[in-house]
């Protein structure tokens, strides 16, 4: 349910220009209440380029880009969810990813990526628009690697720190 007009500039993040903020009007809502607003920020550098050639080079060529719509499809204004993960699912299938990947793992990797980025999980979570920190954390799938370079930081600290001189037991 996106719109062209759901971008706008983020003050504090010049460097993505038109596309530093991104509104969602329709996020999931809890149950008897109207859907969820929130604004979620860019935090990478490729992003706003990668929006910017969507709409000023692909979109335009749709028969359907005059509509406000960010993703039109060609048989109607907006593309469905049902369409989204059936051509997921076709693309998985032809490039032999496992069949247990959706399109809502998506959400996951994204979460992830911030996560192993080192973004503040209070950020993480508010992009995500969750209200507990726990709701984040079951989307969180971290990398054996990103764990084992956490466990060294956190090795190497510690052991910086009983090796200082002037340190009293």
């Amino acid at each position: 349910m996106l719109d062209l007009t759901d971008f706008s500039r983020n003050p504090e993040g010049g460097e993505f220009g038109e596309y530093g903020t991104l509104l969602v009007r329709y996020g999931k809502a809890k149950k008897g209440s109207p859907p969820k607003r929130r604004s979620v920020l860019t935090v990478w550098r490729w992003t706003p380029g990668t929006i910017e050639e969507w709409i000023s080079e692909v979109r335009p060529g749709m028969r359907h880009s005059p509509s406000r719509a960010l993703w039109p499809s060609e048989r109607g204004p907006r593309i469905g969810v049902q369409r989204l993960d059936s051509r997921f699912a076709a693309y998985r299938e032809a490039v032999g990813l496992d069949p247990a990947l959706e399109f809502h793992s998506l959400r996951r990797s994204y979460i992830t990526h911030l996560i192993e980025d080192g973004h503040d999980p209070l950020l993480v979570q508010q992009q995500v628009g969750h209200a507990r920190a726990s709701n984040t954390a079951i989307y969180t799938c971290v990398s054996s690697d990103f764990r084992t370079r956490s466990l060294r930081r956190f090795l190497d600290a510690t052991i910086e720190a009983a090796l200082r001189p002037g340190r009293t037991s």
